[in-house]
């Protein structure tokens, strides 16, 4: 069925990465019919990198009024930047190992229930995070989280799939220490030790990990969790914690939720933005409410238990 058999209503941008997990060999082309028979007309590309699809989105912006971004959270954080200057609202096919932003808008978790969603065109307004900045989605690591990812090779992700977080935490554990820190929490400061310090807007991130217990993608705050265990021991307890969003209930971490948060450390530190290299310290924060429109479910999500389960099995 052509273009012209339709009434074209809306037209679309399609970016997909084909090193995503799912990104090359799933199959989008019953979707795309299905969008296309709704009158949504779909233009579809892969970009070799972050500065082409950035560039692909900007020739675009007049013409097309959103875009779909099919890939993990990498992929889709990539495209944070662009859709929040050209003010386009964006649907997600997740064809990621985690899938984090998905999870946390209640978007099914396969490609037939991604496309109905958009097909529906329910959507709902959600917040940008932002470290000196650089936007993100889900949440920002200093220290132990950019361990991991350094160790969280596309080779592993797509081999092992969501138990490649299980094995990359373990092998950044044997390298990672702890660090002096300094946090301005909207004009409070505070001096703290850290092995891992998360700052996140989202409520889900590192392969099902929960922000805070109380936090959505839309709520208007920053959630900072600073923990310092002194044993692998104290770190697999925190970890059930971690998993439920109440790492506020553990001895040894410190949580605060803001609006600007400021972070300084001893030497400068990598930081991490949805698993991608953002930035380094000092950081500044800030949450940006309503910045971006998201075709997902009204609802918040209820937590998903399988990752949970499968910490619980591997911390025995």
């Amino acid at each position: 069925m052509g273009n012209d058999a339709v009434d074209i209503t809306s037209r679309a941008l399609l970016i997909i990465n084909p090193r995503s997990r799912q990104g090359g060999t799933a199959d989008i082309e019953a979707g795309l019919q299905k969008l296309l028979q709704a009158g949504i007309a779909v233009e579809k590309i892969a970009p070799n990198d972050a500065a082409q699809m950035e560039k692909e989105i900007a020739a675009r912006r007049n013409t097309i009024d959103f875009v779909i971004v099919g890939g993990g959270d990498g992929t889709i954080s990539s495209t944070a930047q662009s859709l929040y200057r050209h003010r386009l609202a964006f649907a997600i096919l997740p064809l990621g190992t985690a899938n984090d932003l998905a999870r946390s808008l209640g978007i099914p978790n396969n490609l037939e229930g991604a496309f109905d969603l958009i097909v529906s065109g329910n959507r709902r307004w959600i917040d940008l995070g932002s470290v000196n900045g650089h936007h993100f989605f889900n949440a920002c690591h200093i220290g132990l989280g950019v361990r991991i990812t350094h160790e969280l090779t596309p080779e592993l992700k797509k081999k092992l799939g969501v138990l490649s977080y299980c094995k990359a935490f373990m092998s950044a554990l044997s390298k990672s220490g702890q660090f002096a820190v300094e946090l301005n929490v909207d004009g409070v400061v505070y001096r703290k030790h850290a092995l891992e310090l998360t700052v996140g807007n989202g409520r889900y991130y590192g392969g099902g990990n929960v922000v805070h217990e109380d936090a959505t993608v839309d709520d208007g705050l920053l959630r900072l969790s600073c923990i310092y265990p002194e044993s692998l021991w104290e770190l697999l307890a925190m970890s059930r914690m971690i998993r439920k969003g109440q790492q506020k209930n553990a001895e040894k971490t410190f949580c605060i939720s803001g609006h600007r948060i400021t972070v300084k450390t001893t030497f400068s530190m990598e930081v991490h933005a949805d698993g991608e290299r953002a930035t380094k310290t000092p950081a500044e924060f800030e949450i940006i409410p309503r910045a971006l429109e998201v075709f997902a479910p009204d609802e918040q999500p209820s937590d998903v238990s399988l990752l949970e389960k499968v910490t619980r099995r591997v911390a025995g």
